[in-house]
């Protein structure tokens, strides 16, 4: 950071340089290069350290420089009519996942590796397997969502046999289960709540499978 403070200011001895310079050479760095709050925070603490143990020099304005703090913002929150507008521009599969993820509070990226064992209508809860921090966790399985995700599933199990009768790899696995169990992949109840209607190849094994709804399909 030292050498990148001396080369902005044209390879001028640092000496002979103030706090305008080092405000400026600071402001560069948020407004131009886009710099994290952290690397911000380590440029100012390299000149500190630089002119206070190298030159031995007390500039009691280093200290002053302001120091970026990280922005706070309130996150997006929908009002129940613009959940309305925005279901009413999807349809389908993609109408009822963004119904699915507004009624559980679940993230896409959990939406979308559902299984069917993690669907447990008799007791009307959902299993989040490792989602946040890795942990399991239940959810609710809205009411009046279960009719359009009991016939999701009619859907997906019809690709689910024509995987079998046309002798198709399993799904993907968590690794240490698919070296346990190699054959579960091919059963029923780990297949996806939402699978693509298409293979394409697991980029890890190499094996042309299908996998489960991407989420660029659905952002879209």
């Amino acid at each position: 950071w030292v050498r990148a403070f001396i080369r902005f200011h044209g390879v001028r001895h640092p000496a002979t340089l103030g706090s305008s310079e080092v405000e400026a050479f600071l402001s560069w760095l948020a407004n131009e290069r886009k710099v994290s709050v952290s690397t911000h925070r380590q440029a100012l603490a390299a000149l500190l350290f630089f002119y206070g143990k190298v030159l031995c020099t007390d500039l009691p304005w280093l200290q002053e420089i302001g120091r970026p703090r990280p922005s706070r913002r309130l996150p997006v929150v929908l009002t129940p009519d613009e959940v309305v507008r925005i279901l009413g521009f999807l349809e389908g599969e993609h109408r009822l996942f963004a119904q699915l993820l507004y009624g559980t509070g679940m993230r896409i990226s959990e939406g979308l590796q559902l299984r069917v064992k993690d669907l447990d209508f008799d007791h009307g809860t959902i299993i989040v397997r490792e989602g946040k921090g890795s942990k399991d966790r239940a959810l609710m399985l809205p009411e009046s969502l279960a009719p359009s995700l009991r016939e999701q599933l009619s859907r997906a199990r019809a690709w689910w046999l024509k995987d079998q009768a046309e002798g198709r790899s399993g799904v993907a696995l968590p690794d240490a289960l698919e070296r346990k169990y190699p054959r579960a992949g091919h059963s029923w109840p780990w297949f996806w709540v939402f699978a693509q209607h298409t293979h394409s190849t697991d980029p890890r094994s190499g094996v042309v499978r299908r996998h489960h709804m991407y989420d660029q399909t659905f952002q879209r």
